[in-house]
């Protein structure tokens, strides 16, 4: 019998917590700092997720067989050193790997190196040179990336040289990202769709998970602000099997390969934020974790138990596992309190998550419980997911269960799938 601990406390870790919770084996799921929801099936202790000690001495106390790292600080921050060095079984690369998320400037250096398909950019260090080099360009569509982490919110895609600017001045000048803005990349913008593939590596063999592609802007039609994600579905009908045997081929396997060749053991998820062009996928970014909302709709699509898959990533074992996925679709909408990713108001009771419907998941992110109550307490309130054997249906029960649930002030895209079946 083993126990787990996940770190984290959002709609992705609700989601990781209840996969794992499918497992026989298993006998108790600890998550901190969890949410409302993830309190239904885990442990919640309030510790504070950056005090490394702290972790690894729970993690003793309390017999943790793995540890699993949802979000992306603690690994930039070096959790997995942390926890190898005390001998303790976590999953997610260690801080040199994490550089693959923790700067764009490392990972757009490395597949130009290696001769992997990404957008051409250039690199600054100063708003001056950044400006001037800005001015320079013909009007065309740039985007502009802040090097560190950002929330997600770091990568601004302007149309006009004027918006290009104002981003540079609120990365760079403004701080608005604080350090992670020291330096920025400004990079040709690409067309095409987008599609998110999760590699997960043992640092020598490797498996994908189904396609995902998700929403990052805050209105329909792709509208509104930057924001950490407003809904995702899977698999997406645009990332078809050439571009997914191009991707694996021009993509996936020259990047692991350039990890290894560069002396940095990869052990964790590789999600590929690939762009679909004319010319085959190309790399937007890559991140070091699961993705948040794409796991809401890609590990309800599992069928291979998840444990079973971190296992044989800490015994290097990837190689004789064979992964299965469901035949069906998925599709999440993200609901969220009025006004993020701004100023928003928390402390709204929620009504009407007790729908019952077994192909409906409804994933806690920004909740807190009070008995059998339940409150927000995040920009992010709740990820709700439908699973059908079409995307129709699937965004339809989805919708269905978002009109049952009420709290003050909410607000979801009601577009989520739609270019994908509609």
């Amino acid at each position: 019998s083993m126990n787990i601990l996940v770190i984290g406390s959002g709609g992705r870790e609700h989601a990781l917590v209840w996969k794992i919770s499918q497992n026989a084996e298993v006998k108790k799921i600890y998550c901190v700092p969890g949410n409302g929801g993830i309190e239904q099936i885990a442990e919640c202790p309030r510790l504070d997720t950056s005090d490394f000690g702290m972790l690894a001495t729970f993690a003793k106390e309390k017999n943790i067989d793995l540890t699993v790292v949802g979000p992306e600080q603690p690994l930039v921050h070096g959790i997995v050193d942390y926890f190898q060095e005390q001998n303790l079984r976590i999953f997610g690369p260690n801080k040199k790997a994490v550089q693959m998320e923790g700067s764009k400037i490392f990972a757009k250096r490395l597949m130009h190196k290696y001769g992997i398909p990404t957008a051409s950019f250039e690199v600054f260090d100063s708003f001056e040179w950044a400006l001037r080099y800005l001015k320079g360009l013909p009007e065309q569509p740039v985007v502009v990336k802040a090097d560190g982490l950002a929330a997600g919110k770091g990568a601004v895609v302007c149309q006009k040289k004027a918006d290009a600017e104002t981003a540079l001045e609120e990365i760079m000048a403004k701080k608005l990202f604080k350090d992670a803005g020291n330096r920025v990349v400004i990079e040709e913008c690409m067309k095409g769709e987008e599609a998110s593939l999760f590699v997960i590596t043992d640092g020598k063999d490797y498996i994908t998970l189904t396609s995902a592609q998700d929403y990052k802007r805050a209105k329909d039609n792709d509208e509104g602000k930057n924001t950490g994600g407003m809904g995702s579905y899977a698999p997406t009908p645009f990332f078809t099997e050439p571009q997914y045997t191009k991707a694996i081929k021009e993509i996936v396997e020259p990047t692991l390969a350039a990890l290894q060749l560069e002396g940095i053991h990869y052990a964790g998820v590789l999600y590929c934020g690939l762009m679909l062009t004319d010319s085959g996928p190309k790399v937007v970014e890559f991140n070091c974790r699961f993705g948040d909302p794409e796991t809401q709709v890609v590990l309800p699509l599992l069928k291979t138990d998840l444990l079973e898959i971190f296992d044989a990533v800490q015994t290097q074992t990837l190689g004789s596992l064979k992964v299965e996925n469901y035949l069906q679709n998925a599709i999440c909408v993200v609901m969220a309190s009025g006004g993020y990713p701004e100023k928003y108001e928390t402390g709204k009771e929620i009504t009407g998550l007790n729908f019952d419907d077994d192909d409906v998941h409804i994933f806690h992110a920004g909740t807190r419980r009070e008995g059998n109550e339940f409150f927000t307490s995040g920009g992010r309130v709740l990820s709700v997911t439908g699973i059908a054997d079409d995307l129709k249906s699937a965004a339809e029960k989805a919708y269905l269960a978002v009109s049952k649930i009420s709290f003050e002030n909410l607000y979801y895209r009601g577009d989520i799938g739609l270019k994908a079946f509609g």
